[in-house]
């Protein structure tokens, strides 16, 4: 008689730490502007609204803090930060040069499902705006942003770029109008084809193009 040997288990996925879960909700929260530039950042609303504990919330907003995405003045206490519109594009510029490497690194590492992934990712995007659905478009962006900086495994390039995009989604949320929201779609589409080719080059090139749309799109503000 014989035996059927039984399934290897997977690994569960590592639970996510309390405080980056609050990281992440405060950073919708303010990339949405549902808290808004300047206004006051109430750790009691936060921990009512999330959900979570006062430990994490704090050092979600501590680690804000550090970045320069709540700004901490004396007597007045935690303010979401301003959007500057004259130092923008130098946001842009910065973020250029750690998005084309992490689309590098991402094109070179990237295992086939998180490959399948990235382009779901895109997809979706896509799907959002066709239907004018902007909160879909937004959760299916950070989507996308989670799962090609898991794919480039450059810790040091995630870390720098991360604020970068929370300025640039809150601008974009604050100044987007009909239209826009294809346009960007299709830029993340590019980038997402060129990580999932495992081309280098493609994948840069890609990175290019959506920096492009987003310098673009931040001049038609600035300029007018």
């Amino acid at each position: 008689m014989t035996t059927r040997s039984a399934s290897p288990q997977r690994d569960p996925a590592p639970k996510r730490r309390a405080a980056d879960v609050a990281y992440d909700a405060i950073e919708a929260m303010i990339s949405t502007l549902q808290l808004q530039p300047g206004s006051p950042v109430v750790e009691a609303e936060i921990v009512e609204s999330t959900g979570l504990g006062r430990t994490p919330v704090r050092e979600a907003l501590l680690r804000m803090v550090s970045i320069g995405l709540i700004a901490q003045q004396p007597r007045r206490g935690l303010l979401v930060s301003h959007i500057d519109l004259a130092d923008h594009l130098d946001v842009i510029q910065t973020r250029r040069v750690l998005e084309r490497l992490i689309a590098s690194c991402a094109a070179r590492r990237a295992t086939a499902p998180q490959r399948q992934a990235i382009v779901q990712c895109a997809q979706k995007m896509v799907e959002a705006a066709a239907r004018g659905h902007l909160d879909d478009y937004m959760q299916a962006d950070h989507a996308l942003d989670v799962v090609v900086h898991q794919a480039s495994q450059n810790h040091s390039a995630v870390k720098c770029v991360q604020p970068l995009i929370v300025q640039c989604r809150r601008f974009w949320y604050a100044y987007q109008h009909e239209g826009e929201v294809s346009e960007g779609a299709r830029a993340h589409m590019q980038l997402a084809q060129g990580i999932a080719s495992g081309d280098e080059a493609h994948a840069m090139a890609g990175a290019e193009q959506l920096m492009e749309y987003l310098e673009r799109f931040a001049r038609r503000i600035i300029d007018r």
